[in-house]
């Protein structure tokens, strides 16, 4: 089976949003079960991108920038309160993605292996369970945030001498037959937009920014993305989960630019242009990759699903989709998350954790719980339960 076609339309221009919902978030959600363990249903998952799935790789890395190391992060994670890493409360999508699957949780940061137990490393070794080479803040361009975290190609070389571990332990014939049973969750290009318009906003360029400027680092974006999953399948991965970029402009951090609290247009038009050349490029890959499947979700069309039709809270009390649960000031976007800042109560009816847009360890269930087995409006063209359980 192969890959969907655009599931977003181009940059249009500041009139409208750039994402088009026929579903509302509530419908969509009704239609989809939570998430919830069950016998594993992939050898192993291997995680690569960014914030939104990154589970702590970023502790390990030298340097003085911004690290989920303390908290309130953490304040709600299952087990006892600890920043872990993860931009949010508790679990995100990647660990509510890894339960679908079977998992506790999302596999081990890589960065972290060296202090991990020998049986922890054994099984790695073995294809069992998998690794995490997410890092916050990168992009698919190494020029993004460059120096800071690791960027997706360093990734992908991460994931290559796991694989020449998984081959010297069980011969390249089993290993290849193990991952190519096994889940890759790329969620990834986000920062590189965030990064791009900043720079032209740097420099007092007006949006909407000229067409060949944007379909230029459009272009750069998909080639380097395509260069990522070709390497990745010549690697013996045949089973990808894409995230595309989230909705920018809703984020707490992007309203609290606008005095009366709104979406920034052209920021979600730059991202929907991005996912709309993502689906183009995941539609021609089986083409050339004999054997490769993949389920497209549609994170920014979920969170715009929930911007206009929030879906309610677990006590049924409204949710909140402006602001963010941990900061400071208007909107919670005048400071990041500290350990003095205020914290919501609530957190289970708030979209956004953070004034950066992470979402809290609610949102990020109910956007697994699509992802895994919701209809094709955010998930095409198959979700993620499809692409594990059938041939």
């Amino acid at each position: 089976m192969g890959c969907p076609q655009a599931m977003m339309s181009s940059v249009v221009g500041l009139a409208t949003a750039c994402f088009v919902m026929t579903m509302t978030m509530s419908s969509a959600l009704a239609a989809s079960s939570n998430v919830r363990p069950a016998a594993k249903q992939v050898p192993a998952m291997y995680v690569f991108g960014d914030s939104t799935v990154d589970v702590g790789n970023n502790n390990y890395l030298p340097g003085d920038f911004p690290r989920a190391d303390k908290p309130y992060y953490g304040v709600d994670f299952p087990g006892g309160a600890r920043p872990t890493g993860r931009w949010s409360n508790g679990y995100n999508i990647a660990d509510f993605v890894a339960k679908s699957m079977g998992f506790k949780r999302s596999p081990p940061a890589y960065l972290s292996l060296t202090r991990a137990s020998r049986s922890r490393r054994l099984l790695i070794l073995r294809g069992l369970g998998g690794v995490s080479y997410a890092s916050a803040g990168s992009g698919i361009l190494d020029s993004t945030h460059a120096g800071k975290y690791i960027p997706l190609r360093k990734q992908v070389r991460y994931f290559g001498a796991t694989r020449a571990g998984m081959v010297a332990t069980l011969g390249a014939t089993a290993a290849n037959d193990l991952l190519s049973k096994s889940l890759f969750l790329i969620s990834t290009g986000s920062n590189d937009v965030g990064v791009f318009a900043a720079a032209a906003a740097q420099q007092q360029q007006q949006f909407p920014l000229p067409s060949d400027v944007v379909d230029a680092y459009y272009s750069s974006l998909i080639s380097n993305y395509s260069a990522a999953i070709t390497e990745l399948y010549g690697m013996g991965a045949r089973r990808f989960g894409i995230v595309n970029a989230a909705l920018l402009g809703c984020t707490p951090s992007a309203r609290a630019l606008s005095p009366a609290g709104a979406c920034a247009a052209g920021l979600n038009a730059l991202a929907g242009g991005f996912n709309g050349a993502l689906g183009s490029l995941l539609a021609g890959l089986p083409r050339r990759l004999r054997g490769l499947r993949c389920s497209l979700g549609d994170l920014g069309g979920l969170m715009q699903a929930a911007t206009v039709d929030p879906p309610r809270a677990p006590d049924g009390g409204p949710w909140n989709v402006d602001s963010a649960c941990c900061g400071a000031g208007r909107l919670g976007a005048q400071g990041g998350c500290q350990p003095n800042s205020t914290l919501c109560v609530d957190r289970g009816r708030y979209l956004f954790w953070d004034s950066s847009g992470h979402p809290t360890q609610r949102a990020a269930q109910l956007v697994a719980s699509a992802l895994y087995d919701g209809p094709p409006e955010f998930t095409a063209p198959v979700n993620l339960k499809q692409l594990t359980t059938q041939e």
